[in-house]
């Protein structure tokens, strides 16, 4: 099966406008763009035939030229990375098996966990979508309290059934469950990692829908899969001791630049 990951990458985020090209610095003290260190992320993925960034940013595109990444250049009117997704499958004369959207600010995102993802789409021909989940340790918990506090919003959360089917995602951190939990003890909250793997049937519909209600509300773009009936299938993925934040918010640079230091990661 033909694999290709698409970063998607937009430059006026509501939140953080300009958010691909910031810059990172790894354990070395070298900067990068938060863009290139997605693409680096990307092209460490075995199985994946092909990498692209899809933008509609001129100031991206030639950023992301400039650092050898090939990029598909799509319209300002995708509202998310799965629709800019679906814009570039669209336009392929032979689109791939497998689409990977490996979102623009998720740099830390381990190789293993998109290949598992792949694995998972093989080895079910009927998935149509897959996500990863990834079991929250205390840090990473606590960060996600301390988010909503102060009224950020910040990672996303996964409840899923007992066959690995979403229930729902949210902003908010789900289940609920009144404690706190030690350090190496397992708690029921699960961290969602901003990658999906499609079939392209499936993005071609999901482009053909209008925006739904619930991923309206929640800013997810993952929703509206499911409330046009189409299951997304959670993928536990395990971090072998790699710690994992997305960059949501400007106080997400200090965090993933700690944990760049901490893993020696350049």
């Amino acid at each position: 099966m033909s694999v290709l990951i698409l970063i998607p990458a937009r430059y006026a985020s509501t939140r953080y406008p300009g958010k691909p090209l910031v810059e990172l610095v790894g354990a070395s003290g070298q900067a990068k763009s938060l863009i290139r260190r997605s693409w680096d992320a990307a092209l460490s993925v075995a199985g994946a035939d092909s990498v692209a960034v899809a933008t509609d940013d001129a100031r991206i595109a030639d950023h992301a030229r400039a650092f050898g990444a090939e990029v598909v250049i799509t319209s300002t009117t995708a509202r998310n990375g799965t629709e800019r997704c679906a814009e570039a499958v669209a336009a392929m004369a032979t689109p791939p098996d497998i689409v990977v959207n490996l979102q623009g600010d998720a740099p830390l995102t381990p190789a293993w966990f998109v290949e598992d993802l792949i694995r998972a789409m093989q080895a079910d021909p009927e998935m149509q979508v897959a996500t990863p989940v990834l079991r929250t340790d205390a840090m990473a918990l606590r960060g996600f309290r301390e988010d909503r506090r102060n009224d950020r919003v910040g990672g996303t959360t996964a409840v899923f059934d007992r066959a690995g089917r979403a229930m729902y995602f949210s902003k908010e951190v789900i289940p609920y469950t009144g404690r706190d939990f030690a350090e190496g003890e397992d708690n029921p909250v699960f961290h969602h990692v901003g990658v999906y793997a499609y079939r392209p049937t499936a993005l071609a519909a999901y482009s053909g829908w209008p925006e739904g209600r619930l991923e309206a509300w929640e800013g997810l773009e993952q929703l509206r899969f499911m409330e046009n009936g189409i299951p997304v299938q959670c993928v536990e993925v395990d971090a072998r001791g790699r710690a994992f934040w997305e960059l949501n918010n400007p106080v997400d640079v200090e965090r993933i630049e700690a944990i760049l230091r901490d893993h020696d990661l350049d």
